[in-house]
């Protein structure tokens, strides 16, 4: 399991140098994302400027003499403007920042406001400046993409120091039980999220000892406050299940209305935490339900566009390998060319995978003749130098392309390119607590089980590369996977 770096904040630091070198942190993390949005607007009006006015397009009219002073002029007029609209859309708050698409979309939004803002502003007061309307529109554009990317790049940036132990926000768990554990070890398998556990508050565990590896239980429940104090810590995390009513309420009221400290409730139930979760009033009660899929809006259309271009562009590509393999395997062995597998995607909906038939067409009764094979193939639901496997197949597995038939199931929508290994009916009680987050996304060609070690991980550990993947998805994790996907077919490792 992945640690955070603790070099910097080491349990039992001083509340003193702990709490204000965070402070300080966080203080040096919002004065320099203005400063990067103020270079971020300045270089989308000065980029607008020379594609209106330096280019020479046809359908812009250019003036006789350039006015390079005036919109120098106006785009530092405008830029510290642009960060104040930023700051009414909350971009500052560092509740909202590093929170993925929503945080672009409300960039864009912002932008949008902008521009309209500078539009009635030229309508109704300065109704005699000359403005060139098509920069203001491609300022429009400009000025969001680079916004866009400055924040895109900032936050790679952040992600990496957080990687190493700085801007990290200092937590506190309340809560020893099971809910408790997976909260924690979630929390700590992803460095980036920028959370230092400093331990956890429990009145059934002993002080001293280990929720998790390297995450120790500080105290009891009545030593909240005194913790909070030694420790700096920034945000309380309450697993719902491990406290009663009472307790529940005593520590709302005690932190809930501290300006410094935020306090989070978990949902109460654990199994559903990779799932997405909304929450809805009706009658005035707000009620949690759990989002049938995990990707919704942006993510659904990057990943939709992902999955059908690259397929697209792979099937024009390869169609001659396709076909040399098809002739490959009827001349190998008597049977079809394709072998379809029944397995579960979304929702729990059962398809057919397409796959090159890498086994011989008896290969249910050569395994049946063998109880010891039988056995072990029952384990992990792979076998190295299976018998059932022709020789055709052996190189298809060992390339893996005998998996490019899944390209069809990609463009039908039933799978992605990347996402988590597919697996049968039978196969989801292995899942266990997990089985209902796995139906929330489509399975993958590609994943983080084909590039960590394919058939050499263990079963479990499979269970958990899905689940990350699953809570951490984003496109960029999928275009990181896609890349890491290459050097692990040539590698071969794990491929049987």
């Amino acid at each position: 399991m992945n640690k955070f770096p603790t070099a910097t904040y080491k349990v039992g630091v001083s509340l003193p140098v702990a709490s204000n070198a965070r402070w300080a942190e966080r203080l040096l993390l919002l004065i320099s994302l203005i400063a990067v949005d103020l270079l971020m607007v300045l270089a989308g009006f000065w980029l607008a400027y020379l594609i209106r006015f330096e280019l020479g397009l046809s359908w812009f009219y250019q003036p006789e003499v350039m006015p390079t002073e005036f919109y120098r002029s106006l785009s530092f007029m405008l830029a510290p403007l642009w960060v104040i609209v930023l700051f009414l859309f909350r971009l500052y708050d560092f509740k909202n920042l590093f929170s993925g698409m929503s945080e672009y979309a409300h960039i864009f939004n912002a932008t949008t406001l902008g521009m309209m803002l500078l539009v009635l502003f030229i309508f109704f007061v300065e109704k005699d400046t000359d403005i060139a309307r098509g920069w203001v529109v491609v300022s429009w554009l400009t000025v969001s993409f680079m916004l866009l990317w400055g924040r895109f790049t900032y936050r790679r940036w952040v992600q990496y120091m957080r990687t190493h132990g700085r801007f990290l926000t200092s937590v506190l768990v309340v809560g020893g039980n099971e809910e408790a554990r997976a909260i924690v070890e979630q929390l700590c398998t992803n460095p980036k999220s920028g959370v230092w556990i400093a331990g956890v508050i429990d009145d059934t565990q002993t002080p001293g000892t280990e929720l998790v590896e390297d995450v120790p239980i500080l105290g009891r429940l009545d030593s909240l406050e005194v913790m909070v104090r030694q420790y700096g810590i920034q945000e309380i995390i309450i697993a719902s299940t491990a406290l009663p009513r009472e307790q529940l309420l005593k520590v709302f009221n005690t932190f809930a209305t501290a300006d410094d400290i935020t306090v989070r409730l978990s949902s109460g139930l654990y199994e559903l935490m990779t799932t997405a979760v909304e929450v809805q009033e009706i009658g005035s009660v707000p009620l949690l339900s759990v989002s049938k899929v995990r990707l919704t809006g942006a993510d659904v259309v990057m990943k939709t566009m992902l999955d059908v271009g690259v397929s697209l562009l792979a099937l024009l590509l390869i169609w001659p390998v396709m076909i040399a393999i098809a002739v490959a395997i009827k001349l190998d062995s008597p049977g079809p060319i394709f072998y379809r597998r029944r397995v579960v995607g979304v929702g729990g909906k059962l398809f057919d995978a397409l796959k090159f038939r890498t086994m011989y067409v008896d290969a249910d009764a050569r395994l049946a003749q063998d109880p010891l094979l039988r056995r072990r193939f029952e384990k992990n639901f792979k076998l190295k130098d299976d018998p059932r496997v022709t020789r055709v197949g052996r190189f298809l597995r060992r390339t893996s392309l005998d998996e490019l038939p899944q390209l069809f199931n990609v463009l039908f929508r039933q799978m992605s390119l990347v996402g988590p290994r597919m697996i049968t009916e039978g196969e989801r009680q292995r899942y266990g607590k997990w089985q209902l987050n796995l139906s929330t996304v489509r399975p993958g060609i590609t994943g983080l089980w084909q590039v960590s070690g394919r058939s050499d991980v263990g079963y479990e550990e499979r269970v958990m590369l899905d689940m990350y993947y699953i809570r951490n998805y984003s496109i960029w994790l999928d275009l990181h996977l896609l890349w890491r996907t290459i050097p692990a077919v040539l590698k071969g490792r794990g491929a049987y």
